[in-house]
């Protein structure tokens, strides 16, 4: 049994899995305060580090491509707070740090545990149900269905239909991307036989992210759909087909039937005509409309 106790969290080893905790400091971002503990079997890891620093070290955990569902919907993208993998060591518990690398390291050599990538996830994701807000909208997932509701900084032309709801089955990747800079980030639900090139501010199969304190954990709605998808490594007849052959047709909903987007269209021109939409963003918008009548 290796442990290191640390503000940051706690990290416990039993030679078969390890056991990360957040711990209660104010510098724990809200991501990781809201996932909790996990449980990461020592086959999901390809390595782990520790690196030392002037006022404090990283222990960073490096895990097999495509055994966790949280880091392949965030591509890399979470930042030191957020990331679940890494933990603040202060100085004077270098040495246990040390101790807790050899023995994760040992025990990936002697159970010769690859560090390839898998083919199905190895862990579960975030448990259901699970809601956030955050930027235009509040996005809840049940486990079967993806609720989209806006709120009053929502675009009209996207709020215009109402409340969205997206069957898992109909979906076929999801993407999370923070605001970085002046960029704004989005939670993005790719819609079989619905591409769309229109922002996220119009998209209405996206929430658009402003960078503020609870967009992190849109990553975790990202992750917990990803998680109940096909894996990316799977084999091509087991992913949701792009087309509608072998399937039943889905019957339409209330929000997407034709004089709904009709009324969208109309409220669009308005919208276009009063100057409040540009001609670009006129037209992306009333492409991805056109798209799905």
């Amino acid at each position: 049994m290796a442990e290191i106790i640390q503000k940051d969290g706690t990290w416990t080893f039993d030679g078969e899995a390890l056991r990360l905790t957040p711990g209660r400091d104010k510098n724990v971002g809200l991501l990781r305060e809201t996932l909790g503990e996990l449980v990461l079997p020592l086959g999901a890891l390809a390595g782990i580090s520790f690196e030392q620093g002037k006022k404090a070290g990283r222990l960073r955990l490096r895990l097999r491509e495509g055994a966790d569902p949280l880091l392949q919907a965030a591509g890399g993208r979470l930042t030191e707070p957020h990331d679940p993998y890494r933990l603040i060591v202060e100085s004077d518990r270098s040495g246990v740090a040390e101790y807790f690398t050899e023995e994760v390291r040992t025990a990936l050599l002697l159970e010769q545990v690859p560090s390839d990538p898998v083919g199905a996830y190895l862990l579960p994701g975030p448990s259901v149900p699970l809601s956030a807000s955050a930027g235009d909208g509040t996005v809840s997932f049940d486990g079967e269905r993806v609720r989209l509701e806006w709120n009053w900084k929502t675009e009209d032309a996207k709020a215009a239909a109402g409340t969205r709801t997206l069957a898992l089955t109909d979906l076929t990747g999801v993407q999370w991307q923070p605001a970085s800079g002046w960029e704004n980030g989005h939670l993005r639900f790719s819609v079989r036989n619905a591409p769309t090139d229109a922002p996220a501010k119009y998209d209405p199969n996206s929430v658009e992210l402003w960078g503020f304190k609870k967009d992190p954990l849109m990553a975790l709605v990202a992750a917990a759909v990803q998680a109940r998808l096909p894996h990316p490594a799977a084999p091509a007849d087991e992913r949701p087909q792009e087309s509608g052959a072998g399937r039943q047709p889905a019957l339409p909903s209330s929000e997407d039937d034709h004089d709904a987007l009709l009324r969208r269209l109309r409220e669009l021109g308005e919208l276009h005509h009063s100057g409040v939409l540009t001609d670009e963003e006129f037209t992306l918008a009333k492409q991805a409309i056109l798209k799905r009548m």
